[in-house]
């Protein structure tokens, strides 16, 4: 393993918040802030959303037109990260999903169900571009999905929702 600088680990956590920032904005359906932080040329791999060599404009397309009345829960845990110099990188998190979609909407993962819950990993690569690190390419792969049954306790609306300005530290109204 690679010796760890203070650079190294400030590295890392810009990483760890930039991935942070996809599950968040996938979840509260910020497609605007999903998409800047993706390198213009990224591509991707696995995802229902979009096929397979999908350009960002055709993932953010594709996932907003999926899952934008979905109720969908993100969770990216123990991140391995490694650098190909100073402003390259790629990572493997493990994942678990959630994806409920609108009633009369069956997934492509579990045909016949209102939902499901997936469990596997995303591989990523990292660029630096500009002093700030973004995402220049994004597989998903999968473990294993379990079917969301119809009979599942349907979907709250009366919750709080996240306030998407939370971390700009505006005055609370």
């Amino acid at each position: 393993m690679p010796e760890m600088t203070p650079e190294t680990l400030v590295d890392l956590e810009e990483i760890k918040r930039l991935k942070a920032a996809y599950c968040r904005c996938v979840d509260t359906k910020g497609w605007d802030e999903l998409r800047s932080l993706f390198a213009d040329d990224t591509v991707f791999e696995g995802f229902g959303s979009a096929p397979t060599g999908s350009t960002v404009d055709q993932f953010i397309t594709g996932i907003s037109g999926r899952l934008t009345t979905a109720v969908t829960i993100h969770h990216c845990h123990m991140p391995e990260i490694a650098f190909k110099g100073a402003d390259q990188a790629r990572g493997t998190w493990a994942m678990m999903d959630i994806v409920e979609l609108a009633p009369g909407t069956s997934p492509r993962e579990a045909p016949g169900h209102r939902g499901f819950f997936g469990y596997g990993h995303y591989q990523d690569e990292y660029r630096r571009e500009g002093g700030v690190w973004k995402f220049c390419f994004k597989r998903l792969t999968r473990l294993r999905v379990d079917p969301m049954p119809h009979d599942h306790p349907p979907i709250r609306t009366d919750l709080l929702a996240v306030d998407p300005h939370w971390l700009m530290w505006r005055p609370r109204p």
